[in-house]
C-alpha cells in the first residue's frame, strides 16, 4: 500500500478506534523510548496519539497487543541494545502472530537500518523513522488493511502541529521548538538521521507554552538539536532571544529552561535574555567538548577556545556566580596529552557548576569513525579519571556559595537515600534535597542552603 495513497490521519485515527472498539476488551499498548529529551518528546505524541486510537498503556510488555521501541542511533551500542531487545521479544511475536511489533525514531532513520530490520526481524511489521511520528496512524491503517510490513523512513520539511500528546509529568513539559541540526560535528550522527534544520512558527510555540501555563505546569523546557539556531530558516526572522522574550510575556508562575545550546550561536542577546526576563532560568548549559582548539577544528565546532571563554567573560562579568554546565567528550582521535591538558586548563578557568562528561566512541556513519584513533582504551579511561576528579573539586568550592542563601526550588520527587527528604532544582539548575512531604512535589517551595556537597545542596523549608 502507497504511503501517497493512505487516507489522511484524521481518518486513520478514527477507523484504527472503530476497529479497536469492536475488541471485547481495550488492547493495551507497550511504549519504551531510548535516549535524548527529544525522544522523551517524540514518545509522547507517540503516546497521545496510541491514546488518541483507543490503546491503554501498559508498563508491561508481556500483556500488550502493540509494543511500540522508539530508537537512539546517537551510539551503537544503543542499537545493539535494540537489536538484542527485538531478538528476545522475537518468542513472544512468535506466540501471539496478532501483536503488532513497531520500532521507529533516530535508528531506523537510517536506511541501512531499516534494511536489516526488514531482513533480519521479519517478524517486525512497522518501522518508522524519526520524522514520521505523526504517521503511526496510517501505518495502523495499512496493517489493518492486509499490509505485512508498514514503514516509513522518509524525511519531511513538515512540521506537523496539533499532535495528540500524553505527558509524562503533570508539572514539567517539554516543548521543542525546531527539528535537526546543520552543524555535522565529526562525530555526530544526528544530521543524518533528523534532517537539517527546521523551526516551528513561534505562534505555535507561545500557544503550546501558554496552554501548558494556564494548566499548571511550571517548569518548560525548550528542545531542539541546537535552540540558539532558532528561527534562521523562517522568514520572519524571529530569532532565540526574541523567542525567550515573546515566551517571557506570558504571565503564571513557571520556569523556562532550553537545551541544547551551541557556542558558535549564542550571542550576547541571549545571555542579555536570560538575565533579563523573570522567567528564565538563570542556567546556561553551554557544551565545550574539548579545550584544544585543534581537536574542536578537528570535531568541526566552528569556534575557538578563545572566543567560547568570550561568551563565558560576558555573561560572568554581569552575573559573577552564573550557573554553566558543559558537555566534554575524552579521548576524541588522535587526543595528545597536550589536547588533554587544555581541556583541563579551560575547566579550571571556567569552573562549570557541573559536567556531562564522555569517553568517545566510535559512530559508523560520521567522519570521526574514519579517523585515526591511536589513543587506547586504557589512555582514555584515565583521562577521564582525572576529570571528574578536578570537576568533583571545583564542584564542592562552587556549591559552597549556596550555604545561608534562600532560594527558590521547583520539588521534584522524594529522595532515593533518605526518608522524609525531597528533592528539586533550583533556578541555576543545582540540586537541592530537603525535608518534605510527598504533596510538595510539583510546587515551587523556599528553602534556605544549610549544607553543600559535590553533587548538591542540603537546606530547609523556610
Amino acid at each position: 500500500m502507497e504511503l501517497a495513497h493512505l487516507p489522511e490521519t484524521e481518518e486513520c485515527i478514527r477507523t484504527v478506534r472503530h476497529w479497536l472498539e469492536e475488541r471485547p476488551a481495550q488492547p493495551l499498548a507497550y511504549l519504551h523510548t531510548f535516549g535524548c529529551q527529544l525522544n522523551v518528546a517524540d514518545g509522547e505524541k507517540l503516546a497521545g496519539l496510541l491514546q488518541e486510537m483507543g490503546y491503554g498503556i501498559t508498563q508491561d510488555a508481556s500483556e500488550a497487543s502493540l509494543i511500540l521501541y522508539n530508537t537512539c542511533a546517537v551510539r551503537e551500542n544503543a542499537e545493539d541494545r535494540v537489536f538484542g531487545t527485538l531478538g528476545s521479544i522475537k518468542k513472544q511475536k512468535l506466540e501471539n502472530p496478532a501483536l503488532i511489533l513497531c520500532v521507529t525514531g533516530c535508528m531506523t532513520a537510517q536506511q541501512t537500518v531499516a534494511d536489516k530490520i526488514r531482513k533480519s526481524y521479519p517478524f517486525v511489521d512497522i518501522v518508522l523513522g524519526s520524522n514520521a511520528v505523526s504517521r503511526l496512524p496510517q501505518m495502523l491503517y495499512a496493517k489493518m488493511h492486509g499490509e505485512r510490513f508498514a514503514w516509513d523512513i522518509s524525511v519531511s520539511a513538515d512540521i506537523p502541529e496539533n499532535v495528540p500528546t500524553a505527558r509524562e509529568s503533570a508539572y514539567k513539559a517539554a516543548v521543542p521548538i525546531m527539528y535537526g541540526c546543520n552543524n555535522f560535528c565529526t562525530y555526530c550522527i544526528v544530521p543524518y538521521v533528523r534532517g537539517r534544520e527546521r523551526s516551528r512558527a513561534p505562534q505555535a510555540i507561545v500557544e503550546e507554552v501558554r496552554s501548558l501555563v494556564s494548566q499548571g505546569y511550571k517548569e518548560i523546557m525548550l528542545l531542539g538539536q541546537n535552540v540558539n539556531s532558532y528561527g534562521k530558516d523562517l522568514p520572519d526572522g524571529m530569532d532565540f532571544p526574541a523567542l525567550l522574550r515573546e515566551i517571557d510575556k506570558i504571565g503564571g508562575e513557571y520556569w523556562i529552561r532550553f537545551m541544547s545550546s551551541h557556542p558558535k550561536d549564542a550571542t550576547p542577546a541571549l545571555m542579555d535574555a536570560i538575565l533579563e526576563c523573570d522567567h528564565l532560568a538563570k542556567h546556561l548549559h553551554l557544551p565545550v567538548q574539548s579545550g584544544s582548539n585543534d581537536i574542536l577544528r578537528r570535531m568541526n565546532r566552528r569556534y575557538t577556545v578563545e572566543m567560547y571563554l568570550e561568551k563565558v567573560r560576558y555573561i560572568r562579568e554581569k552575573c559573577p556566580d552564573f550557573s554553566l554546565t558543559t558537555d566534554l567528550i575524552v579521548g576524541f582521535p588522535d587526543e595528545s596529552e597536550a589536547d588533554f591538558q587544555a581541556t583541563l586548563d579551560i575547566v579550571k578557568e571556567v569552573r562549570y557548576d557541573n559536567m556531562y562528561s564522555f569517553i568517545y566512541s566510535k559512530r559508523t556513519g560520521t567522519k570521526a569513525a574514519l579517523m585515526d584513533d591511536p589513543v587506547t582504551a586504557q589512555e582514555k579511561s584515565e583521562r577521564m579519571g582525572r576529570l571528574l576528579a578536578l570537576q568533583r573539586d571545583i564542584a564542592i568550592e562552587n556549591n559552597k556559595r549556596f550555604v545561608g542563601r534562600t532560594i527558590q526550588v521547583l520539588a521534584d520527587g522524594e529522595s532515593k537515600k533518605r526518608s522524609g527528604f525531597l528533592t528539586g532544582r533550583s533556578t541555576e539548575n543545582m540540586l537541592v534535597e530537603f525535608a518534605g512531604t510527598p504533596d510538595l512535589i510539583g510546587t515551587f517551595v523556599t528553602v534556605r542552603i544549610t549544607e553543600s556537597h559535590s553533587g548538591k545542596v542540603d537546606g530547609e523549608i523556610v
